[in-house]
């Protein structure tokens, strides 16, 4: 009996050796990757660079679709109730963080509901103003603003958006008063502010540089505690205002129950395109510093984000109405 028992156990073992892992012969369709934002974004741009790479790596289309809404809202909710398969991915940025910050009953949770690919990249946010402001600096922004308060105007991707928190701890660290106005995204932020309809912004990079570039709007400073490699000419908002530091970061997830070995193989696979030369060039160019971490790493960075900004959003009464 032993013997028999023995003898079916080795059969057993063969058999399941000999079944395919689900991630063999991922991918075997059409993959798509969901941004929270509008055209012209940084979300967008990433999700176009990273989709191109993956679906020549990987021989299957990896097609992008804006989900704009909610300060990135909509799109993490329907990723996170897409099937289990790995065929939707969501490009979640550091708005999805500061969602649950503001919206704990409701935002979808990136520690909880989603589960990481990667971390792939961090991005400065530059302070903005239109050329008709005619300030040269963040010193003239602030006399300003604290000539006129509340008359100056900073546009934002909606409550609780980096813009959003960056602008507010700006008004508590200067003591000033800018009012926000909510937009849908990086693109519709940029075509309103070369046109003079909202007056300043706090805008990611990747979607204002060329109009930096083009004089169409001014730029006075990052938001990161050290100059942008991109812009290097351009100073900190922290060599005038000391200790203020705000920076953007972009994170690759899938629904929280797709299996190991197909989130194992996706990690492999976006690593390998965030090491790509023409990646890294064109992300460096629109100002991004790649990160390209583990799906461990980057759920650690998550729920640390989660935790401080629901500190911040505390201590400037952020709050979705």
């Amino acid at each position: 009996m032993t013997q028999r028992i023995a003898v079916i156990a080795l059969a057993l073992a063969a058999c399941v050796a000999a079944i395919p892992s689900r991630s063999d012969d991922y991918p075997s369709r059409p993959v798509r990757i969901v941004f929270g934002f509008g055209p012209g974004s940084s979300g967008d741009v990433m999700s176009r660079v990273l989709a191109q790479r993956m679906s020549q790596d990987l021989g299957q289309p990896f097609i992008v679709e804006g989900k704009p809404g909610a300060n990135g809202q909509l799109g993490a909710t329907q990723v996170a109730r897409a099937p289990n398969d790995g065929y939707t991915l969501f490009l979640a940025s550091v708005s999805n963080a500061t969602n649950v910050a503001i919206t704990p009953a409701s935002a979808t949770d990136l520690a909880k509901e989603l589960t990481p690919i990667a971390l792939v990249a961090t991005v400065p946010s530059i302070l903005v103003v239109h050329p008709s402001l005619g300030v040269a600096n963040v010193p003239e922004l602030i006399a300003l603003a604290k000539a006129k308060p509340g008359e100056l105007t900073y546009a934002t991707s909606g409550v609780g958006s980096p813009e959003h928190f960056a602008g507010e701890m700006f008004k508590m660290m200067t003591k000033t008063n800018l009012l926000p106005v909510p937009y849908k995204g990086g693109g519709p932020i940029a075509i309103d502010l070369m046109a003079g309809h909202v007056i300043t912004s706090f805008s990611t990079m990747p979607p204002i540089i060329p109009h930096i570039r083009a004089g169409r709007v001014k730029a006075l400073a990052v938001t990161t505690d050290k100059r942008a490699a991109v812009l290097p000419e351009v100073p900190t908002i922290a060599e005038t205002v000391p200790g203020y530091a705000m920076s953007t970061w972009y994170g690759a997830v899938v629904p929280a129950k797709t299996p190991r070995e197909i989130v194992a193989k996706l990690s492999q696979e976006m690593l390998k395109a965030l090491a790509a030369p023409d990646v890294r060039e064109r992300l460096a160019s629109l100002g991004a510093d790649i990160v390209a971490s583990s799906p461990e790493e980057t759920a650690a960075i998550f729920r640390a984000d989660i935790a401080n900004f629901t500190k911040v959003a505390k201590a400037a009464n952020i709050h979705a109405d």
